[in-house]
């Protein structure tokens, strides 16, 4: 099964990878244990798991300036997802993934995107074009 979603036009270069999702927000200073690469806190849904290398599909964007930075020091130490996708990004955060050369997109004209892509579906993001291709096995 093949889905293609649109979304508005976002940040970074074309990349593709498999999809870890959850219907949580996302603050990259408090979910996250940078040095392992996996989510942290332990009311998160995706407590324990590997975000490095994947497609984070999660709600919301949290946090400030902090988590901006994060992005970044993340993406140099080769510890960082591939890309970021949420129903909506706050502007600190996509300016974070600006600065992190990191691949972000939101805003999806389908509904809610944790609900249309799955864990382990495999994802490219355009976000040139806005366009999300989901292809399920």
């Amino acid at each position: 099964m093949k889905l293609e979603l649109k979304c508005h036009k976002g940040i970074g270069t074309r990349v593709e990878g498999e999809a870890l999702v959850a219907s949580d927000d996302f603050s990259a200073r408090y979910d996250l244990d940078r040095i392992k690469g996996i989510f942290s806190r332990p009311q998160h849904k995706l407590v324990g798991q590997s975000y490095v290398d994947k497609i984070l599909v999660l709600n919301t964007s949290k946090g400030g300036v902090a988590s901006a930075w994060m992005l970044h020091e993340m993406t140099s130490r080769a510890l960082a997802p591939k890309a970021i996708l949420f129903n909506r990004a706050n502007t600190i955060l996509a300016q974070g993934a600006a600065l992190a050369t990191m691949t972000m997109c939101d805003r999806f004209e389908d509904g809610d995107v944790t609900t249309l892509i799955q864990t382990g579906d495999h994802v490219v993001v355009d976000p040139e074009a806005g366009c999300v291709t989901v292809t399920r096995a």
